[in-house]
């Protein structure tokens, strides 16, 4: 039986001038409080409170339905906000958007009025999208401090912290961009203070719930910036420096295995991925102890770092290949939820493992037909270079075991079948366990970053059959996500464990192309339950 034999030491690759420069964006420095004082009195029926605020955010509803703020900003308009609503037929739609500029007082406070569509019908996904298009008429705007009470318009079910949470969330996002690649505009504008709308009773819910969002925020800006940073930087190595940085910022444990040592502990299917390319494969281990017992058992998080995929071999078109650079996003992930549970102070122990490599077609690239031996000893037929990522994940996926884990749940943009079977809206999930798959979904419920779960029929397992092997990597056209999804649960049978192809929700492509941050919502949201406070 053949092993992957061991990669010739690489020299050391060239980097071009803009590698020296880049690195990951630091977060821009958001600023959110809960407002006191002045602001209760917006629902007791008192004046909004402008004082040193540039812009006021308030929502209105259908039919020119006013909220208590905006009842407030029309009166601090002497009727200009009525006006606008009764004017504009669309403004009280989900997501509708309209500034008004008070020209009843000097100095007064330009005024963003947002749609929330009906109000006894309010969720969520409205409280979002209104929060969206508020940042986007605040972009133009660029104030230096905004008073924000959309988040006033609590819906059903939710709290006034889960909802302060999301809509700081969703500012961070809103104001993210990537810059690390571009030269610096000395002249671009700091992000806006918030200060969040509340009342006496509603301020400390409010104040926990903005922090949550932020840091979730974050997580989620660091996982855009790996993804969007192209694959000459962002290599394995780059990885590996990122993960250090971040251990090094929250006090984390952290160890990342070589090529000798991979090697040694039998990981030929994740070393035969990198061996073609001059960027040596890594293993990539983040500790986080946040449980009051040091040794509760972790909940470990796996993403898939691929982070230039070409196919291998098996070539990818070139047609949209500059896309490969996101095949590392599973990775991107769960370092970004490290960073949030981190900042969070979460109480429970968290493990982040990523197996990261390139994968490259060269003479000493693996073949359709090859045979390399896993960690677990179970043998695996190569017939297709381009379905790598499982490659890397298994041996992962066997390494974690000696954790104990209470759960394992692996993140990886993994098949083009499941952007067919879901498209871009839900991430594919797949667990043989009832009780861990029901709480991720519920979590990218609560988190608006959904994810719909999919099969792992034991007759899906035929497909992987090999004739020269104890499985091939792949099992042909037919249910490609969930062939994919049984490779990886034969390495999973010693704890629980879930898989979430990322495939069609780790990026957009077209104008809009970029990283989209996800899963870390719904990941942030899953480890925040399972904390114990």
């Amino acid at each position: 039986m053949t092993t992957t034999p061991a990669t010739p030491k690489a020299k050391k690759p060239s980097s071009p001038r803009v590698a020296k420069k880049a690195a990951p964006t630091p977060p821009p420095m958001f600023s959110f409080k809960a407002g006191t004082g002045a602001v209760a009195e917006v629902t007791a029926g008192g004046p909004v409170p402008t004082k040193g605020c540039d812009v006021a955010v308030v929502a209105v509803y259908k039919e020119g339905e006013l909220t208590a703020a905006a009842k407030r900003a029309d009166v601090d308009t002497e009727g200009l906000v009525a006006n606008a609503c009764k004017t504009d037929k669309n403004l009280g739609n989900a997501g509708s958007c309209r500034v008004v500029f008070n020209t009843a007082k000097a100095g007064a406070p330009v005024y963003v009025l947002v749609g929330l569509d009906e109000a006894d019908k309010l969720n969520t996904k409205t409280l979002r999208k209104a929060t969206s298009a508020a940042c986007e008429a605040l972009k133009g705007l660029k104030p230096a401090k905004v008073f924000f009470a959309v988040n006033q318009e609590v819906p059903k079910k939710s709290s006034d912290k889960e909802i302060a949470a999301l809509c700081a969330r969703t500012i961070t996002e809103s104001f993210y961009s990537f810059s690390a690649c571009k030269k610096q505009d000395e002249d671009a504008a700091a992000p806006p203070a918030f200060e969040l709308a509340c009342t006496k009773s509603t301020q400390e819910a409010v104040e926990k719930g903005a922090a949550i969002g932020q840091a979730i925020g974050n997580g989620m800006q660091l996982t855009k910036d790996l993804g969007n940073l192209p694959g000459n930087i962002c290599t394995p190595n780059y990885l590996a420096e990122t993960a250090k940085a971040l251990a090094k910022q929250y006090k984390l444990g952290v160890d990342v295995l070589d090529h000798k040592k991979m090697e040694a502990l039998g990981m030929f299917s994740l070393l035969s991925v990198g061996k073609a390319s001059s960027e040596p494969p890594k293993l990539i281990v983040l500790k986080y102890n946040g449980a009051k017992d040091p040794k509760e058992a972790p909940v470990v998080l796996v993403g898939k770092g691929i982070t230039f995929d070409t196919g291998g071999i098996s070539l990818k078109p070139g047609a949209g290949m500059d896309e490969m650079k996101y095949d590392m996003c599973g990775a991107a992930s769960v370092l970004g939820t490290m960073k949030a549970a981190a900042e969070m102070k979460l109480a429970l122990n968290l493990i982040v493992v990523v197996p990261t490599a390139e994968n490259m077609p060269a003479g000493n690239a693996s073949k359709p037909g090859d045979v390399v031996v896993s960690m677990s000893g179970q043998t695996i037929e190569i017939l297709n270079t381009d379905a790598e990522g499982r490659l890397i994940l298994c041996d992962a996926l066997t390494y974690v075991e000696r954790f104990n884990p209470a759960a394992v749940v692996d993140v990886a943009t993994l098949t083009g079948a499941c952007i067919v079977a879901l498209g871009h809206v839900n991430s594919g999930l797949f667990s043989p366990d009832d009780e861990l798959a029901n709480e991720l979904f519920k979590a990218g419920q609560n988190a608006l970053d959904t994810a719909w779960r999919m099969p792992l029929d034991e007759e899906y397992h035929e497909q992987l059959k090999s004739n020269f092997a104890d499985m091939a990597n792949i099992g042909g056209p037919p249910a490609g996500s969930v062939t994919a999804a049984c490779f990886l649960q034969k390495y999973t049978k010693a704890y629980s464990w879930a898989h979430l192809d990322i495939a069609g929700t780790a990026w957009h492509s077209g104008k809009a192309k970029g990283a989209s941050g996800r899963p870390v919502p719904l990941l942030a949201e899953f480890v925040m339950k399972r904390a114990k406070s």
